[in-house]
């Protein structure tokens, strides 16, 4: 069972209808980058990769470095959160 504090940690990531946006975006293509996001949401690249910063940092993201590319796929706290937020 996960204390308050680390709950606490998923629900600030998560906490920003952007944020949000970008985790359905990497559920629907994994190893998708920050460009890539930036055009399926038609968002500013710096905004949508401070977002991203802080969904990894949360933990409800996971990133991979490929030569000067980074992509994102969920983490299994990320899955199991999208999930739960599909449950409304």
């Amino acid at each position: 069972m996960k204390t308050s504090k680390q709950l606490e940690r998923y629900f600030k990531g998560a906490a920003n209808h952007t944020r949000i946006s970008i985790m359905h975006a990497v559920e629907k293509r994994e190893g998708i980058s920050v460009f890539g996001i930036t055009e399926v949401l038609c968002g500013n690249f710096k905004t949508i990769s401070q977002h991203t910063k802080a969904l990894v940092n949360a933990g409800l993201l996971n990133k991979k470095y490929r030569g000067r590319e980074v992509t994102h796929s969920l983490s299994p706290y990320g899955k199991a959160f999208l999930k739960f937020m599909q449950s409304f």
